[in-house]
């Protein structure tokens, strides 16, 4: 398994950027009748993260999401980095072919 780095086009400043999971989402309840003093720490999966996107690249992550399936997996790396993980170099070349042909230079694969 080989895993790169996904970034796409800021939409503002127009460079690559990626997003970085900092910390896990902090999940709490609320009960209409109840109190309830549970909060628990939920890290986010891959395509969660790539979700979060959403109108900071130029790109929808959904589309995005669509071309990585039948490519590799989208994961979330060691320090937070939204990254895609493939079976060998032939389908990360494969899919960078597949991102440039949908996306032109708006998403790219990274090491």
């Amino acid at each position: 398994m080989t895993r790169f780095r996904l970034f796409g086009r800021c939409r503002i400043y127009h460079d690559p950027v990626s997003p970085v999971l900092k910390a896990p989402a902090r999940i709490g309840w609320e009960a209409w009748f109840r109190s309830i003093d549970l909060v628990t720490d939920q890290p986010l999966k891959g395509e969660e993260l790539l979700r979060r996107t959403r109108g900071w690249w130029t790109v929808e992550p959904d589309d995005v999401a669509e071309v990585v399936r039948p490519y590799g997996r989208l994961v979330v790396g060691e320090h937070g980095e939204l990254m895609v993980e493939c079976a060998d170099e032939q389908a990360a070349e494969a899919l960078s072919r597949a991102l440039a042909e949908r996306f032109e230079d708006q998403v790219q694969l990274a090491p």
